[in-house]
């Protein structure tokens, strides 16, 4: 293994472990989120709990996607390099 492809390797484990991190702390947000809320005034401090709960949900969800793409982009990367460096490294 190059040490090229071991430093890929690593930075891509180093990205997974973020966006899995991320995607538990999405997770957890989501959880305590109700599907439809039937409030009255007197319970308007509940709607605004959801509302600042839905603003970091939104606000992680582009992360969490970019992480995802760039993830699965270096997994791909580091595959077609594992391949090229095997069929280089076949002797007749």
């Amino acid at each position: 293994m190059t040490p090229g492809l071991l430093w890929l390797l690593i930075a891509w484990g180093a990205l997974t472990v973020v966006l899995i991190i991320l995607l538990i702390y999405r997770s957890t947000l989501t959880m305590q989120e109700d599907d439809q809320l039937f409030l009255d005034d007197s319970a308007s401090a509940m709607a605004k709990d959801q509302m600042e709960l839905m603003a970091k949900v939104n606000k992680i969800t582009p992360v969490v996607k970019m992480l995802g793409a760039v993830s699965g982009v270096m997994i791909l990367v580091i595959a077609g390099w594992a391949v090229y460096l095997g069929l280089n490294s076949v002797q007749p």
